[in-house]
């Protein structure tokens, strides 16, 4: 048992992890970087401990440093979040050799699923299906991976064997590109994780990403939460997500062979604590496995609001030693959840990165949104961080209402200051394809532009008429602030109340 947690991460996931710790009557301790000592979450943790400059080696990264802080704050544990060191199996060994709670599952379990071609061989021992590729564990030689290649056949991916996340990949569909590609994704894989391994797999062409989220307890229980759509992705790096996924649908067989997948998988290594199996799956619902997130999703937020289990609370109340309170009986998959990651950057230029002051932030709210944030009007967005500024999650009681009521949150969403990519899911929810559910893993960079409007579906007179009507609504209660301030018998401009940070009312 502990009551004191030390939130090792920074952003809106530290914010959602001290909310969690909150509700159970635990005390938070924050750490942050210089840049970050005006931070959300700085403010809302009962205390906090400055760690380091604001490039992350430096501070979020600095294992001696958080390590510091938690024996000085009295923290008797540490929750990772995601990111950072979330996945290291060095600082979950230091946790626990400073006899610190590690709010996670086991170094031993990080480190096998964080070595990518260890984990393909655990997987095909207990019988995951796994994408054909390289099972080596040495350092193929670049001519040993070219011969792999052609054995394996084009077109092929090349992959980072200690890391994920897009560091270290690539895709090459003749032999005259695998020199390049191998000399490239060898130096990603040693600038991401120190460790210049690659390994192979066939490219799955046209392939959903779907993931599973597991739970599990120190006895011996495992069960799955159902799975989440996270095909719509840029680089390799999601953008949108949702629960459950279009492409299962109906197919309750198909989604409980999923989720079968997902706990032999974890119990191939005796996971405990929540985590993530992903998949790929292909157009006839073959599914292969892809690997284990050994962490909090950025995504969690969407399983959370079809099956009402908090996970968070879930992974506190599991490190704490108790057993889970859930059987795989009582997860029911109800409504469809919707996550929209907004970032500071500009769609319509690349999605380059957008840095400055936010000088302006009101978030929607409304029934069926959440808005899981770090920041707050005032707050400067730095280039040494991603560029999340925060989830924006919407239940619906079908995918239909789900994208309507998105559609709508995004419209009530103002951000001014930085640029932000809330136009690119505007146009994402109005494609027809995505509106149907036809897209893939590649659909965004292959098939979705900007400035295309062939792809825009036009509304029907139905959704015409909910659309106009939330216009109406949005505009009435505009129109009913106009009121003249009370002894001055000036009236407040409509701009200044809405837009500008420093207007005040009264």
């Amino acid at each position: 048992m502990f009551s004191k947690v030390l939130i090792a991460n920074r952003g809106e996931i530290a914010v959602r992890i001290i909310r969690a710790c909150k509700e159970l009557g635990l005390r938070t301790v924050a750490v942050y970087s210089d840049v970050d000592r005006m931070a959300l979450h700085v403010r809302y943790a009962d205390e906090a401990y400055p760690i380091g400059p604001a490039p992350a080696r430096e501070s979020y990264l600095n294992i001696e440093k958080i390590l510091e802080v938690a024996k000085k704050s009295g923290a008797e544990a540490v929750h990772p979040g995601y990111g950072f060191l979330a996945e290291n199996a060095e600082f979950a060994q230091a946790c626990r050799d400073e006899g610190l709670v590690f709010i996670g599952p086991s170094p031993e379990a990080i480190a096998a699923m964080g070595d990518k071609v260890q984990a393909r061989r655990l997987m095909q021992q207990v019988g995951v299906p796994v994408v054909p590729g390289t099972d080596s564990q040495e350092d193929l030689r670049d001519e040993e991976l070219l011969a792999a290649a052609h054995r394996i056949g084009f077109p092929i991916m090349i992959k980072a064997a200690a890391g994920g996340g897009g560091k270290g990949m690539r895709i090459v569909r003749r032999p005259e590109e695998m020199a390049s590609a191998i000399q490239l994704a060898r130096q990603e894989a040693q600038s991401a994780f120190g460790d210049p391994r690659l390994y192979l797999e066939k490219l799955i062409e046209q392939a959903r990403h779907i993931e599973v989220q597991i739970l599990a307890d120190g006895f011996g229980r495992t069960i799955h939460l159902g799975e989440r759509e996270c095909s719509i992705q840029r680089r390799h790096q999601k953008l949108l997500e949702e629960a459950p996924s279009p492409f299962v649908g109906e197919d309750e067989d198909f989604r409980q062979r999923l989720g079968a997948a997902a706990i032999r998988a974890a119990q191939a290594v005796d996971y405990v604590n929540a985590g993530t199996v992903e998949f790929l799956v292909d157009r006839e619902k073959n599914f292969y496995f892809l690997e284990m997130n050994t962490r909090i999703q950025v995504e969690h937020p969407v399983t959370e609001a079809v099956t009402g289990v908090d996970i968070v609370k879930e992974q506190i109340r599991i490190a704490r030693g108790r057993p889970l309170r859930y059987t795989q009986g009582d997860i029911h998959l109800k409504g469809w959840a919707i996550e929209a990651r907004i970032n500071a950057e500009d769609p319509y230029n690349n999605f380059l990165p957008s840095i400055g002051r936010i000088l302006y932030h009101s978030p929607p709210t409304g029934p069926g949104v959440r808005v899981d944030t770090g920041v707050y009007t005032g707050m400067e967005i730095t280039p040494y961080y991603d560029p999340l500024i925060a989830k924006l999650i919407v239940w619906g009681e079908n995918r239909a209402h789900a994208v309507l009521r998105m559609r709508r949150a995004l419209a009530e969403y103002k951000i001014l200051g930085v640029k932000t990519n809330i136009p690119f899911h505007q146009r994402l929810l109005a494609q027809y394809r995505f509106l149907v559910g036809q897209f893939d893993t590649r659909f965004v960079e292959e098939r979705f532009s900007m400035e295309d409007e062939a792809e825009l579906q036009e509304l029907s007179p139905e959704m015409a008429a909910v659309m106009a009507t939330l216009v109406a609504h949005a505009q009435a209660q505009q129109a009913a602030q106009m009121i003249r301030t009370a002894g001055t018998g000036r009236r407040p401009s409509l701009w200044k109340w809405t837009y500008h940070p420093g207007w005040r009312r009264g």
